[in-house]
């Protein structure tokens, strides 16, 4: 089934922009279409159900159908448009009771309001030039479109998720993708340590904002901090930035401290 997934999703893409495009298509050639879809889509509720009644929980019989860089993709998409509604709300994601919140957000904010900025103004000039392309610009619309709102959602990911401090524990984030809890027994050295330039090593993870970092932080072991499509990457060095980056380090000092005593 996942094979024949890879094949249709192409397919009807294809399909789809030739629609757009208004090029004629052999009605066999669409009911051939989507009956495989439906056939698709019958054999995963078929499977689904089959894997239910053997036990497994709905997350685990989806992880088996589903392919897990799809999974992650799809998640990172729904986490965007999630921090979106929280960002609106002005209700960031604060770890619940006992932790404490460390915003990361605001050195990037005017970069991305820029950005975002600058996407309006590609729509607006792409939306003139397309006008007597219908179909052509029905799709770049959308396009454009949704990288107004990805880019938006990033900022807003950012902004409502910050990096948190428990009993236990640093979650330290990014935007949507990255979300990394480490055991404060596994922190061995915290450094304030203003940075602007990250080279890619492996071992090490930089979060930075605005091109910076601020606090770094060496383990004694290795923390998986999986990649964007699932990934593994075990890291032992950390580097991350806060709006207030040394009442962040006040703070993991003296919890690293009480975890070692």
């Amino acid at each position: 089934m996942r094979y024949l997934l890879y094949a249709l999703l192409p397919a009807e893409l294809v399909l789809a922009v030739c629609l757009l495009a208004g090029v004629p298509i052999p009605p066999p050639v669409l009911g051939c279409a989507e009956a495989a879809v439906a056939l698709l889509f019958l054999a995963n509720g078929v499977t689904f159900l089959r894997l239910r009644r053997r036990g497994l929980t709905a997350r685990e019989a989806a992880g088996r159908i589903v392919p897990e860089p799809a999974r992650r993709l799809v998640g990172h998409e729904l986490r965007l448009l999630a921090s979106l509604g929280r960002w609106i709300a002005r209700r960031p994601d604060r770890g619940g009771p006992g932790a404490v919140a460390f915003p990361h957000a605001r050195d990037q904010a005017a970069l991305m309001y820029g950005f975002a900025f600058v996407c309006l103004v590609e729509t607006a000039g792409m939306s003139y030039l397309l006008a007597d392309w219908p179909a052509v610009h029905a799709v770049v619309l959308v396009l454009d479109v949704y990288t107004v709102l990805f880019v938006l959602g990033l900022h807003a990911a950012s902004a409502t998720r910050p990096h948190v401090l428990t009993a236990d524990a640093l979650r330290v984030r990014q935007a949507a993708h990255v979300d990394v809890r480490i055991p404060l027994d596994r922190i061995a050295a915290v450094r304030h340590e203003p940075l602007f330039s990250h080279e890619k090593a492996d071992g090490e993870l930089n979060l930075a904002v605005g091109s910076q970092t601020s606090l770094t932080l060496e383990l004694t072991e290795d923390v998986d901090a999986p990649r964007l499509l699932g990934a593994p990457r075990p890291v032992r060095t950390v580097r991350l930035h806060a709006d207030d980056s040394r009442a962040l380090y006040r703070a993991l000092t003296r919890s690293v401290t009480r975890s070692v005593t």
